[in-house]
C-alpha cells in the first residue's frame, strides 16, 4: 500500500515529504500549466525533492513518438521516471515496447476492466482508473477498482492498480479497501486524510 501526491507544485511536495510516507508523484500537463513553470524544470525539481517515482506524461499521437519520448525521459531520470501513457491503441503499443525495454509505465484514463486487462497484457507497471470522473457521470469508480483487483488477483497479474482522480479522503480509503495498491491524491486530500473531528476534540480536551 503506497500513497502518491497528484501535483506539480514543488513546494507542496517538499512540505509533505518529512512525513516519510510519500512514495511518488503523478503529474499531468494541466497541473504543470497551473504551476507556471517549464515541464522539464518541474520534473527536475520534483526529483531533487526526493521523489523516486515520478509519472511523466509524454507527448505523441503515435506509438513511435510516445516510445521515443519515453526513452528520452528514462535516459534523463532512469528508474525514477515512470512514463505516463494514454489507454489507446497507440498507447498500448508504446507500453508493450517500453515494457520490453524495462521502462516503467503508468497507463492512464482507465475506465473499464477490459482497458485494464489490455494494459496489463502490454506489461504496464501501473493502471490508473479515474475514480472521480466515473463518479461524476453516475458510474461506480470504486466498484471498477474492485473489479480490476479481482481480475488481476485471479490471474496473478503483476500490474499494480493506481487509483486516480480521488477527490476526498473517504474516496482514498474506499479505493484502498477495494484493492488499489496505490492512491494518488491532491495535497488537500492528503492533508484531510490525517484529520477527524473527534481527533480535534480529543486534543482540545
Amino acid at each position: 500500500m503506497k500513497i502518491f501526491l497528484d501535483t506539480a507544485i514543488v513546494t507542496d511536495i517538499e512540505d509533505r515529504m518529512p512525513t516519510g510516507i510519500i512514495k511518488g508523484v503523478t503529474t499531468n500537463p494541466t497541473l504543470i500549466r497551473r504551476s507556471g513553470e517549464d515541464p522539464d524544470v518541474v520534473y527536475e525539481e520534483i526529483i531533487n525533492a526526493g521523489i523516486t517515482d515520478l509519472s511523466i506524461e509524454v507527448k505523441g499521437d503515435d506509438a513511435e513518438t510516445l516510445v521515443a519520448n519515453g526513452i528520452l525521459y528514462n535516459s534523463k531520470y532512469g528508474d525514477k521516471a515512470t512514463i505516463k501513457l494514454p489507454c489507446t491503441v497507440e498507447g498500448i503499443k508504446a507500453c508493450k515496447t517500453l515494457s520490453i525495454l524495462k521502462i516503467k509505465t503508468n497507463m492512464t484514463l482507465i475506465f473499464s476492466v477490459s482497458q485494464a486487462i489490455l494494459c496489463a497484457l502490454a506489461g504496464a507497471t501501473y493502471v490508473s482508473p479515474f475514480v472521480g470522473r466515473l463518479d461524476q457521470i453516475g458510474e461506480d469508480g470504486i466498484g471498477l477498482i474492485s473489479q480490476i483487483a479481482t481480475t488481476f488477483c485471479i490471474h496473478d497479474c503483476k500490474t499494480q492498480i493506481l487509483a486516480a482522480s480521488l477527490r476526498s479522503a473517504q474516496s482514498a480509503a474506499d479505493a484502498y479497501e477495494a484493492g488499489a495498491h496505490i492512491c494518488t491524491v491532491p495535497v488537500e486530500v492528503f492533508d484531510d486524510m490525517s484529520t477527524h473531528v473527534l481527533t480535534d476534540k480529543g486534543l482540545a480536551q
